[in-house]
């Protein structure tokens, strides 16, 4: 399993978000990490390698490609979310809550 994995859920709709482009990056030094799409899910199944470093890294989700494709509108048309691994044997579960107008994140489990 990966390191760090994501979940995007959207609450206007009541559905899982497929089909969100998401980027993971190291902050410093900045360095890509991974890429993937939500699966039917909302799920990338594999965002990443087993194991990272810990440092600070930045989970991008291109929250304007999932508006156009699902014919929303929405005001974010990308949201970051930047976050410190800081134990290096935890697993860290970053999901987004999404609507036209607003998003939450949390640590998940």
């Amino acid at each position: 399993m990966s390191h760090v994995t994501t979940h995007v859920l959207d609450t206007a709709l009541g559905v899982p978000a497929a089909g969100v482009p998401v980027r993971l990056d190291a902050v410093s030094p900045a360095a890509p990490v991974a890429s993937g799409t939500t699966d039917a899910d909302g799920r990338v199944g594999e965002l990443g390698p087993d194991r990272l470093a810990a440092g600070v890294y930045r989970i991008t989700f291109d929250t304007g490609a999932y508006s156009a494709a699902t014919g929303q509108k929405g005001f974010y048309p990308e949201v970051s979310v930047v976050f410190e691994l800081t134990d290096e044997d935890a697993h860290y579960h970053v999901p987004l809550l999404l609507s036209p107008f607003a998003f939450s994140t949390y640590r998940g489990s």
